[in-house]
């Protein structure tokens, strides 16, 4: 197949590159030219704006950085839909209100493109991987035709329901994820405290209903202090603010996901907003005197 790639940041560009050694013929575009160079330097084709990509491929993904933005590189000036051949599919797999994406869905379809909202769980590792967990949104039609795309990128890929829907799959896996680092963090501050181990209080709850891929693998990354980025903490508070502003809209009361959310807002206001996510427990010692 013939596939178009928007966006080539820390996620895109592993992404697109998986594309490539999945057999896929692939035409990039990104603001920045040398963001590009090494897509081109693996075989791919270039393009001079999203229009000029739509009318290589046929199906064209974007992952860039929120609604705006997607907004921008698939109903802009030089955006999808000025350059869209018939049949075209559109898939968007960033991370953005579900609002927006049934939005941004409907304005497309206006124009005859089908459009799939795909957002991605697993960071810079999965991606790198492959093995991104994909939740996606659109008509059944549509997902088929963008699936063996998802299959080079993703190892567990959902077809969660309509436009929309991926999102919302998106929104409920940042707060288990954010409250899931929250807690690991709150657990390792609490046992340096008490005077325990972390380490071997991390080895204990691994053993038992504690045990979750969070505490396995940023565990371990606390615990080293590796908080160089695979998910910036700045992505994270977006994350939960969509997630709050989309409760407000339904008038759902989440007080964890609130709470995390809050405490990710006084990471990037205290200047941790380019670490990881992890870099919570920074926040914490601090607060708690530890550091």
């Amino acid at each position: 197949m013939k596939i178009g790639f928007l966006g080539l940041g820390i996620m895109g560009r592993p992404m697109a590159l998986n594309l490539l050694q999945g057999g896929h013929e692939l035409v990039v575009w990104a603001r920045r030219a040398e963001s590009m160079a090494p897509l081109a330097a693996a075989g791919a084709q270039t393009g001079s704006s999203p229009a000029d990509v739509a009318g290589r491929v046929e199906v064209v993904i974007s992952m860039v950085a929120d609604a705006p933005d997607v907004a921008a590189v698939m109903l802009g000036e030089r955006g999808v839909a000025a350059g869209a051949r018939p049949g075209l599919v559109a898939v968007d797999m960033s991370t953005i209100a579900p609002a927006a994406a049934k939005d941004i869905a409907a304005r497309l379809r206006d124009q005859g493109i089908a459009f799939v909202d795909a957002p991605v769980s697993g960071g810079e590792v999965g991606a790198i991987a492959g093995t991104l967990s994909i939740m996606a949104g659109g008509r059944a039609e549509a997902f088929a035709k963008a699936k063996p795309a998802f299959d080079c990128m993703g190892r567990n890929v959902v077809h969660v329901g309509d436009c929309g829907a991926g999102q919302v799959a998106k929104a409920c896996n940042q707060i288990v994820t954010g409250m899931g680092v929250m807690a690991v963090a709150e657990a390792l501050c609490f046992a340096q405290k008490a005077g325990a181990d972390p380490a071997r209080v991390r080895e204990a709850l691994l053993g038992g209903f504690a045990y979750s891929k969070i505490l396995e693998n940023h565990g371990q990354r606390m615990l080293d202090r590796n908080f160089l980025p695979g998910f910036k903490s700045w992505m994270h508070q977006k994350d939960l603010n969509i997630v709050m502003q989309s409760a407000h809209e339904l008038g759902l009361m989440l007080p964890g996901a609130a709470a995390t959310a809050q405490m990710f807002n006084a990471m990037v206001g205290s200047g941790l907003g380019e670490e990881d996510s992890i870099a919570v427990l920074k926040l914490l010692e601090k607060l708690s005197g530890q550091s």
